[in-house]
């Protein structure tokens, strides 16, 4: 069993690894959504560029993405729906969250799951 820095147990399913039984648990609900046409496009760990690569004088400084756990098009809003779960929502989160909804919230919905 293996855990980190939250306390939280990692899982495997589906050949898919999971930061947490929570997640984990969203997954197979989420599965079941897609499978009954509910949703479509699911996709795990979709990744959202906020800030693109640079060069700073000599120095290139990277781009800063946020993964999120999971997207999917909700078919009754038609909109794309991000998904995160979150037990603890870190300062670099809250950053993050903002720099998305600026970028991303006219057309996407972020959902944090506890």
């Amino acid at each position: 069993m293996s855990y980190n820095k939250y306390k939280n147990v990692k899982v495997n399913i589906d050949g898919f690894k999971f930061d947490s039984k929570a997640e984990s648990e969203r997954y197979q609900e989420l599965k079941l959504l897609n499978k009954a046409g509910l949703i479509t496009n699911l996709t795990l760990q979709p990744k959202f560029e906020l800030q693109s690569k640079f060069r700073h004088n000599t120095k290139a400084i990277s781009a800063i993405c946020y993964i999120a756990d999971f997207s999917y098009i909700d078919k009754e809003c038609e909109k794309v729906i991000v998904e995160d779960v979150k037990g603890v929502e870190t300062d670099v989160f809250k950053i993050k969250r903002k720099m998305f909804l600026k970028l991303y919230g006219s057309t996407h919905d972020l959902r944090i799951i506890r």
